[in-house]
């Protein structure tokens, strides 16, 4: 792959004639602001278009800077710098009164800038990232490399390329273009940032709650993620809500069952001592049908609400709008589950609550064999939840089920987690994201839940109650895996690169100030 980290991204030329094709297509190819541009090239909008692309070297350099410095807390690493930096990205883009908020776990971030409009947008941020190991990837996770994607463009590497740093550094790239363009944006902005979304966000209410932030939160008409999902055909989803989670882990040892060995010990004595690894593999397999995949703990669906019928007829049209193998292809599989047909695997997606083992650890893992009977074993589990289920109803049906079936000793340690988030298709935030979407060119299904998971149901829920969701134009693929990227500089006609996707960011600014 080509390494041009340190040279130039285009020439200066190139880089006009890229914004200028991006501005005149026509709207059917999916990138931003043609109609509006065409129309009165002299417009704000078009003066924000010729901004970003002025500052287009410093947004990219601003993005590589935040990549070099990996928040994770996972591993306490890097958490009070992660949340000064987030302060100081705030502070440079123009928020004001931004201050570090402690919390029982890690900092957020808070900010809020008064332009004295009549709408308030919430912006909701995360600073953290997932763990990594550099062997897994063919370059620098933390480099922030820029290589050519095949089938997308020249895309940057990194860990949080997309989850979330480079939707986040967009949005910012866009207020920055705003400043200096003397363009004051057309609605209050509010910044709430937090530091520990990758373990399920543990803390996060104490910072929505926070005496200072609360009050700010309540005036918005809404708050969203940063977001940069294209597809292949330029197609996103306004999804109206999200899947709760609870991640969690559990342990089976020898020291807590009373029964095998309390450390490791030689595999030779096997035939008369019991194996805590074996026991929680038992404990696992109760927790599922035998093919794994549907949940079969103790009263899990009790709760479940069945999809509506408006909600089934958004998923036959997203399903008759999606190109299954292309769907099939980015996500690296042949099959679906039972093999069946696309429509009702994504149905699955939206109304299954699931119960995913993320990883197994236990005894030697390392080259050859060490033939030992471990004492102990471990299993990262995630559980997604759809409503009306409850983070607290699951936790509560999984201890029982354990208990129930044998496993007292099983040790379960829950390390985050939250309720389902739901938005009202009539919002005003979905709405504003309706015209935003098709003031662009984009086409874009509303769909009932995203299959991952986000807190918005802390947003969503009293004592905030604001609708909560995502948006964003541009394409990044690899959240949590190696080779995680960002689309730069886009060769799909229907796809926006980074410069595009700031500028949809924006759109949706002014179409939620007129909405």
């Amino acid at each position: 792959m080509r390494d041009d980290r340190h040279a130039p991204i285009a020439d200066n030329a190139a880089r006009r004639d890229l914004l200028r094709a991006a501005i005149m297509l026509p709207v059917a190819s999916a990138l931003p602001f043609s109609q509006a541009l065409m129309a009165a090239p002299d417009s704000p909008r078009g003066a924000l278009a010729r901004e970003i692309e002025k500052g287009r070297d410093a947004d990219i350099a601003r993005l590589r800077e935040w990549i070099a410095l990996p928040s994770i807390a996972a591993e306490n690493r890097n958490m009070r710098e992660g949340a000064q930096y987030m302060a100081g990205l705030a502070r440079d883009a123009g928020f004001t009164g931004v201050e570090v908020i402690a919390t029982d776990g890690h900092p957020g971030v808070f900010g809020v800038m008064d332009n004295g409009a009549p709408t308030t947008l919430g912006l909701y941020f995360m600073y953290d990232v997932k763990q990594f190991d550099p062997a897994e990837w063919s370059s620098p996770p933390l480099e922030g490399r820029i290589v050519d994607k095949p089938g997308w463009g020249s895309a940057l590497v990194g860990r949080g390329a997309i989850n979330q740093k480079g939707p986040e550094a967009t949005l910012l790239a866009g207020l920055h273009a705003m400043r200096r363009a003397g363009i004051r944006p057309p609605v209050n902005l509010v910044l709430l940032a937090e530091g520990e979304e990758e373990i399920g966000s543990p803390h996060f209410r104490q910072l929505a709650t926070h005496a200072r932030v609360l009050p700010a939160l309540k005036k918005c008409a809404g708050i969203f993620i940063p977001a940069c999902w294209q597809g292949p055909d330029g197609e996103v989803s306004i999804n109206l809500g999200a899947k709760g989670v609870v991640e969690l882990e559990l342990v089976a040892s020898g020291k807590a069952w009373g029964r095998g060995p309390t450390g490791d010990i030689h595999s030779s004595n096997k035939a008369s001592v019991d194996s805590p690894v074996w026991r929680l593999v038992q404990a696992l397999q109760t927790l599922v049908t035998p093919d794994g995949n549907t949940a079969a703990i103790d009263g899990w669906f009790e709760n479940v609400r069945p999809l509506t019928a408006r909600e089934k007829e958004l998923i036959a049209i997203s399903a008759a709008s999606s190109d299954e193998a292309k769907v099939k292809q980015m996500m690296g599989v042949t099959h679906w589950i039972d093999d069946l047909p696309f429509e009702q695997a994504i149905e699955r997606q939206a109304s299954q609550p699931t119960v995913n083992i993320e990883g197994l650890v236990a005894g030697y893992t390392g080259p050859g064999g060490k033939t030992i009977l471990p004492g102990k074993a471990v299993a990262k589990l995630d559980l997604r939840l759809v409503p009306n289920q409850t983070r607290a109803e699951a936790e509560r049906k999984l201890r029982a089920h354990l208990d129930a079936h044998g496993f007292p000793d099983v040790e379960m340690n829950v390390s985050g987690g939250y309720d389902p988030t739901e938005v009202s298709e009539n919002a005003r935030l979905i709405k504003a994201q309706e015209k935003a979407y098709a003031a662009m060119g984009v086409k874009a299904n509303l769909y009932p839940r995203l299959a991952g998971s986000w807190p918005g149901s802390t947003f969503t829920a009293p004592p905030v109650s604001i609708p909560a969701t995502q948006f964003g134009i541009g394409h990044g693929s690899g959240a949590h895996a190696p080779d995680e990227y960002f689309v730069i500089d886009s060769t799909n006609p229907k796809v926006a690169g980074m410069s595009g996707a700031a500028l949809g960011f924006v759109e949706l600014i002014y179409q939620l100030a007129a909405t």
